[in-house]
């Protein structure tokens, strides 16, 4: 009896630990009106964390009026310790000898995470989630923030404290004096010029002269503005806001910029760096915070979604599996499957994903976005999908108007079909108002205009698409459509001409029969669109053009298509699965290509199809 009562309790002495760990771990959620906290500690911590950041975002607002929230709450997920940590911080820093992270800051088009460590040491553990957290804000300020002011500022309030009552600003980076120490400083005229072609701003050192210069001209400014009840900073904002250069509006903020070098290499040099502390006047209110407990269907749910987002898709789509598993019903997880799929390219999944996580939760934003942008990019036929497509882009601006995307890819799909473009017009410059330094959304919106024949605001916007260009593929793609916008004005200014050239020469002859060579688009007038849009697939021969006329032949399945545009420029052009030579030209490129072409049939059956869009393939 004694030696089975011993093995019952050696087993069982076997069994309670492993039933421990695999024991569901409790998860709560504190929701405050720009955060949520999951966390699978207790509800005083999340409290805690909502109430920081919440301050922390409302110093930015009213200090130095910096307010750029995001289309949804920004997610914090906190965990207790490292290994709960490590389960879901990025691949690259599960290596041996990687940097050891107390929390990452997550941003992503459609949502922002923030994934913290509450056991986190050292002075500053948070200072990488404060600088992203900077640059979030100021990224509505894009278009005429420079690069130096930009990480500066994001240097700057990296090392942010924020205490009971008082937010202590300013602290010194021991990164940047190192590297200060130990270069010679850019000229400030340099500095204030560095873009993101620059090779100061793409040294693989993040330490970098630049980054410290930056830090340390924006600290010194800082400090000596609230010592000396001064606004250089925000002089120098509001000039650049007006597209005053910066080095002639540094020049005016700051005074003479060899004196202001001398300051600097002083500053630098004698290294007495101060902070200061900003008394909160805040309208934040914890009690208005909401607690809930998380089930454990929803707990995996959004540490799948937070891993599909880091790129850790097996373990996302296990943790999502295992959502579903507890709760079929479970709208996020269908969102994080369909998210994998849409990331690996398998269309025809995500899509299904979408759909059904539309059917679970209608006021899901993102569901619905999702599936009609995918619906876009795969349809094969124009009628199939077209009333869901705007339903869904209609919802999802609905549910969240401030998710710029979706409007976005209205103004895209409106300008596909030819019709409403004032609306299309609207819808494009709202998407670009919520997000200004997104250089997708103003070459749509310049496609749009295109479609509205309106080549001079086509340039313009393009133009401006130019100036918040950050890579230098961004800054080629933008540089091809300008090219092509610019060639349509010069068509259409030639035209006006042309017909101006006659209206005088017809008054100038007072009735007599004139015989004027005028270029003439000889198949605009007689098309007459039939409807609906048509697609075809094939390969592309043929190919003439006459500026800015242009006829092809889709050749599918051993028959032929005659196809006409009357104005190449208002052809959408796209490619699937690969990026095309930044100065493809249409006219010389596209025979013999592998296409999908978007077109429409004429009401007068002599007249060939109008070329809407084209779509290349590998």
């Amino acid at each position: 009896m004694k030696r089975a009562l011993t093995l019952l309790l050696i087993t069982l002495a076997l069994i309670l630990p492993a039933l421990a760990r695999d024991k569901a771990e409790d998860w709560i959620q504190v929701q405050s009106q720009h955060f949520v906290v999951a966390t699978n500690s207790n509800e005083k911590q999340a409290r805690r964390l909502a109430d920081q950041f919440e301050r922390m975002r409302e110093m930015f607002a009213t200090t130095f009026k910096l307010v750029n929230d995001p289309s949804s709450p920004i997610v914090i997920l906190a965990v207790k310790d490292d290994k709960d940590f490590r389960a879901l911080e990025p691949e690259a820093y599960l290596k041996k000898g990687s940097l050891q992270l107390g929390g990452l800051f997550l941003r992503a088009p459609d949502k922002d995470y923030i994934l913290l460590r509450l056991d986190a040491g050292g002075e500053h553990p948070y200072e990488v989630i404060y600088h992203e957290y900077t640059h979030s804000l100021l990224a509505k300020d894009a278009e005429f923030l420079p690069l130096w002011l930009n990480e500066g500022l994001a240097e700057f309030f990296e090392n942010t404290e924020i205490e009971d009552k008082q937010v202590r600003l300013g602290e010194f980076n021991q990164g940047n004096l190192i590297v200060l120490n130990q270069n010679k400083l850019i000229p400030l005229p340099a500095l204030f010029t560095v873009d993101a072609k620059s090779p100061y701003y793409h040294e693989e050192n993040k330490g970098s002269i630049f980054y410290a210069e930056s830090w340390a001209l924006t600290h010194m400014l800082q400090v000596g503005d609230f010592k000396e009840k001064t606004n250089r900073l925000g002089n120098y904002l509001n000039l650049l806001a007006k597209h005053v250069d910066p080095v002639t509006a540094a020049t005016q903020a700051f005074g003479d910029l060899d004196k202001l070098q001398e300051q600097l290499d002083s500053y630098t040099r004698l290294r007495q760096y101060s902070y200061f502390r900003v008394n909160e006047k805040t309208e934040v209110d914890p009690a208005s915070f909401k607690a809930s407990p998380l089930s454990p269907g929803d707990s995996d749910a959004v540490r799948a979604d937070f891993l599909a987002y880091n790129q850790r898709l097996a373990d996302a789509k296990s943790l999502a599996e295992k959502a579903m598993q507890e709760d079929p019903k479970n709208a996020l997880a269908h969102e994080t499957m369909g998210f994998m799929e849409f990331r690996q390219g398998h269309l025809d999944e995500a899509k299904k994903w979408y759909a059904q996580a539309v059917q679970l939760d209608s006021q899901s934003y993102l569901a619905h976005y999702y599936f009609a942008a995918i619906s876009m990019m795969h349809a094969s036929n124009a009628s199939d999908d077209d009333s869901q497509v705007e339903n869904s882009l209609r919802a999802s601006i609905k549910l969240n108007p401030k998710f710029a995307p979706s409007y976005d890819r209205l103004a895209a799909f409106l300008g596909m079909r030819r019709r409403d473009l004032e609306e299309a017009h609207i819808m494009g410059l709202s998407a670009i108002g919520l997000d200004p330094s997104n250089v997708g959304y103003r070459i749509n919106l310049a496609n749009v205009f295109t479609q509205m024949g309106q080549a001079q605001n086509a340039v313009l916007v393009l133009k401006g698409a130019a100036k918040v260009a950050k890579t230098p593929e961004d800054q080629q793609q933008v540089d091809n459509y300008l090219m092509h916008a610019q060639e349509y004005l010069a068509e259409q200014q030639k035209e006006q001409k042309t017909q101006a050239a006659m209206a005088e020469a017809q008054v100038s002859h007072q009735g007599v029969e004139v015989s004027v060579s005028e270029p003439r688009l000889t198949r605009r007038d007689e098309f007459v669109a039939r409807g609906p849009h048509r697609f075809v697939s094939g390969v592309l021969k043929g190919v003439r053009c006459d500026m800015p006329e242009m006829d092809l032949t889709v050749e599918s399945n051993g028959k032929s298509l005659a196809l006409h545009s009357a104005n190449m420029y208002k052809v959408n052009f796209t490619a699937l699965d690969f990026k095309p030579a930044a100065d493809l030209d249409p006219c010389k490129d596209l025979q013999d290509r592998a296409a999908k072409v978007e077109y429409e049939e004429s009401a007068n059956a002599g007249v060939t199809g109008r070329v809407v869009a084209i779509e290349l393939r590998k």
